[in-house]
This record gives C-alpha cells, structure tokens and sequence, in this order.
C-alpha cells in the first residue's frame, strides 16, 4: 500500500525558475494540455457511466432484468461514486493528475467490458459499483488539475469549458452509444465505451501534468497575479512549508472546511439538483420510449439537444458569472434554477408536441448544466482554501452522489409501481415519479438561494 501510494503521490516542490519567458512559455503550453486532457477526457469517460440508461429498454424487454432490479443495479454506482468521490477527493489533493487519472479512465473501462457479460443482477451490481469507484477519480481530479492551472477570476470561464465534458459524455451516450445498441445489441452498450475509455486513459497520462511547482513554476494565482480582494482567512490555518510532501498540513487545511457552514448548504442543494439530473440521465429515454412511443433513437436525439443546449449553458454559465457578477455565482445560480424548472414543467407537463417538448429539452439543459457546474464543484471550490480542492468536490460529490443514489432506487420502485402488463403489453404511469423529480429542483434552488452573501476564499 505504502509503494502505490508514493507512485500516485504528488512530486516535491522544485527550486522555481527565474527566466519570466521560461515561466509563461511552460504555463501557457501545459495549461491548453490540461485543459484538453481533462475536458475531452473526462467527457468520453463518462459514456462508461451512462451506458446502463441506454439499454435498459433492451434488459428489460429481454426478460433479463425489471426496473426495480436495474434501479438497484443502477445505484450501486451512485453509492459508491459518492463514497469514492469523498475519499478520492481528498487523496486528489495529494496526488500527480497525470497517473490518478489515467488509473481511474482504464478500470473504469475494465469493468464496463465485464458488464457486457453479465446478466446476474448480484454480478451486475458489484461490477456497476466497482465502476462507480473508479469513476470517482475523475471529477475531483479534473477540478484539482484546474484549480492548479487556471486562476480565481478565469476559473468560473474554464470550470464551465470544463462542465461541457458532461454534456459531451451524454451526447455521445445518447447518439453514439444508443445506436450502437440499436444495430449490434446491449452488449455493445457497454463494450463500445469501454474501448474509448482505454484510449482516453492513454490521451491523460500523455497529456496531464503535476502541479505548477513541481515544476519549477509559480503558483497560477502568483503568475497571474490573481488573488481574492478581501478574501476570508482558511479557518486555523496550517503552518506554512512542505512543498508536495507537506501532507499533514494539507490534512488540516481539509478538515477546516468541514467548519464552513456554507459548504454544508451548499451540498444539500447539490444533492438535490444531482437528483434531477441522474433522473432524465437515467430514466430519461425509458420514459421517452414509453410515455411518448418514441424510438430509441430518436429518443436518444431528444436528449441529445438538452446536452448540446447544456454545453452552452456551462460556458455560458461561467462567463456570465466571472465578467457579469464579478465571479459571484448565487445570482446566477437563481437564474438557471429557474431554466431548469421551466424546462421540466414543459417537458412533463406542456403540450405533447414536438417543438414544445424541444424547447424544454433546451431550457433544462441550459438550467441544469450551469447549476451542476456551480453546485457541483465551482462554487465549493470558491469557499474553500484552493489547495485543498479535491476535498472540497469530495465533500459536495458524496451528498451529489448518495442523493443520485437515492433518487436511482427510488424512481425504479415508483416506476415498477406504475407499471401494468395487460395481455401482454406493458404499460407505465410515471407521474407520480416525475413530481418527486420537480420537487427536488425546487429544494435545490431554495438551499442555493439561502447562500446570497457567502465569503470567497483564497
């Protein structure tokens, strides 16, 4: 254990370098790298954690699973997702991007290849969970990687370049993915993600880099001279020193957070949104196929624009926030809870027709990809000592995560509950499921309003 951790351990801090040319040529070279590597990255990745919504139509026509199996199955990866991104964010704080995640990519991958295999629900559970681990290590690495090359002012612009990768993931799940399974069957649905992955986890330890200082570099905010103006103090903070090996005064700058109060608001309000968003993620194309008669594919192209408008609303969401409200982000917030909602409302509850429902489909995505890229990860990394960035998405994605799972469980048992077969067909009321969802948006925004005045931190 010793041995893996010192391999996946952050470098020590290098003698920094003088020559100011030097400096901005290795910045502005690594920092377009890192960029590249975890967007791109992290986006196709993700189809290795949709891949279960795409076939459950195939499953469970087949006879192989019912919903309630597949919400179980579902959840294990939330649970463990949420788990994982507690830890794996802290351990992100003390570890080199470039192997954290590339290990994560590649066994992520192994285990969708073993989930093309199974048709046990017990096997299923246990290889969707260990996927939900292996996930974990992309979000908290992704923000720590960023948080280490891009500045206070200029992260809310590339957190939201960043939050595209989950719209990219979806859209490739959705198109891609679904009609993969269409012409070559389930089991592709997870054997085709799996390859990308093992490409991509190349692609990451090519491309991601330590930290700044381990290479000799100034920290960003000092090469950008980019500091919070009156920003509050971390609370009791640790003693200054230690480089990358510093690791017990990491250790208490992470802990601090927890007596933020802010941060505790905060991952309530993400847990909830994190509802909604795994609900149209997961059920969205059932329900599509089954309250609307649609195809798969063409089931797959509705929700695909939510994620095309969803890429628009990350890079919007950032831009809006950084150059229109001086890097605040709870008016913001506001303004896409409202998006979303309307979206929902007009997806389950306007006029059954195809444009409105398109309208609404770009509403939610818009709305919901903002909040996810503020609640899910900005706007904690806002509050919190910047250093210890990894705990802070860690903290927020184990509440995102066990409200995912939750949310997993819950709507496969409302789901089968409205569901009734009748000489053979099935059929399905889903809404008493789709006000749970609503509802959990509604909270969400409540919580995220609740924080108008919080203080930023350095």
């Amino acid at each position: 254990m010793n041995a893996l951790l010192r391999y996946f351990a952050t470098g020590p801090d290098r003698p920094q370098l003088t020559d100011s040319g030097t400096i901005d040529q290795l910045y502005r070279r690594h920092r377009l790298r890192v960029m590249l590597a975890i967007t791109l990255g992290y986006g196709v990745i993700y189809t290795c954690r949709l891949a279960l919504g795409v076939v459950k139509k195939p499953l469970i026509d087949g006879g192989i699973f019912g919903p309630a199996e597949l919400g179980v199955i579902g959840s294990a990866l939330f649970y463990t997702y949420a788990i994982g991104k507690l830890t794996n964010g802290f351990l992100a704080d003390h570890a080199n991007m470039k192997k954290f995640l590339a290990a994560g990519f590649l066994l992520s991958a192994l285990c969708n290849i073993g989930m093309g295999f199974s048709t046990v629900v017990w096997a299923s559970a246990l290889l969707w969970g260990l996927n939900g681990w292996f996930q974990s290590l992309g979000a908290p690495g992704g923000v720590v990687a960023m948080t280490a090359w891009f500045s206070n002012r200029e992260r809310g612009r590339y957190y939201g370049i960043w939050s595209t990768a989950h719209s990219i993931g979806e859209g490739l799940t959705f198109i891609g993915v679904g009609t993969v399974v269409a012409v070559l069957g389930w089991h592709w649905g997870f054997w085709a993600p799996a390859l990308a992955g093992v490409a991509v986890a190349a692609m990451a330890y090519a491309l991601v880099q330590d930290r700044p200082r381990t290479l000799g570099l100034p920290t960003i905010a000092d090469w950008r001279n980019d500091h919070y103006k009156g920003a509050a103090p971390p609370p009791n903070p640790p003693p200054q020193g230690g480089g990358g090996q510093g690791g017990g005064a990491v250790f208490r700058t992470q802990l601090s957070i927890l007596k933020i109060p802010a941060i505790w608001v905060l991952a309530l309000s993400s847990a909830t949104i994190y509802v909604t968003r795994y609900a149209i993620n997961s059920w969205g194309v059932l329900y599509l196929q089954e309250a609307r008669g649609y195809s798969l594919p063409l089931a797959g192209t509705l929700l695909m624009i939510s994620t095309v408008a969803g890429m628009a609303g990350a890079v919007a969401y950032g831009f809006i926030s950084d150059k229109l409200f001086d890097a605040r982000r709870p008016p913001v917030n506001l303004l896409f809870a409202i998006l979303e909602l309307a979206g929902l409302l007009l997806i389950f509850c306007g006029p059954a027709t195809i444009p409105v429902l398109i309208t609404g489909m770009i509403l939610f995505g818009v709305g919901l990809t903002g909040l996810v890229t503020s609640l899910g990860g900005l706007f904690a990394v806002d509050i919190c000592p910047k250093r210890v960035a990894g705990a802070a998405m860690g903290l927020i994605g184990i509440f995102s995560y066990i409200g995912a799972a939750i949310q997993e469980n819950v709507s496969g048992q409302l789901i089968e509950r409205g569901m009734t077969i009748v000489g053979g067909v099935r059929t399905y009321d889903f809404s008493t499921v789709i006000w749970f969802w609503i509802g959990s948006s509604f909270v969400s925004m409540l919580l995220a309003a609740s924080l108008w005045r919080v203080k930023l931190r350095d």
